[in-house]
């Protein structure tokens, strides 16, 4: 039969890795949040940009790269909780890939920077 010592130690260290646990997934919530942030407009005109046929391609999702229309790793440094678009190009041609990131075909542009309401709003903000 356990003492009372013994259950109370057990009960510590169970209180113990509960706030252990917290630490981990409030980290984790600095980093990767559970509502990721908008993507901003990098540029109000689509980039055209030769693709290889067969080569992987990670467009920007979220606006804020320096490398246009591709992923320089900004969303993870930013903390944005958002993630670049993997694709895999079926062709080689040239492609017009979307900056103002409101395109309906991600990530190739469709025509919805010459919008208004792309149009009116600033460089680097939120849609």
């Amino acid at each position: 039969m356990r003492g009372v010592g013994a259950i109370l130690r057990c009960a510590a260290r169970g209180a113990r890795d509960l706030n252990t646990r917290r630490d981990v997934s409030s980290w984790l919530a600095r980093w990767f949040p559970r509502t990721p942030a908008r993507s901003v407009v990098a540029l109000k005109t689509p980039i055209k940009v030769e693709l290889v046929a067969g080569k992987t391609y990670r467009w920007c999702v979220c606006g804020r790269s320096k490398k246009q229309p591709f992923c320089d790793g900004s969303h993870f440094f930013q903390r944005t909780g958002l993630s670049p678009l993997k694709f895999k190009a079926q062709e080689t041609r040239t492609m017009a890939l979307c900056t103002c990131k409101a395109t309906q075909r991600p990530p190739y542009c469709d025509g919805t920077h010459r919008s208004e309401r792309v149009q009116k709003a600033e460089v680097g903000s939120p849609l």
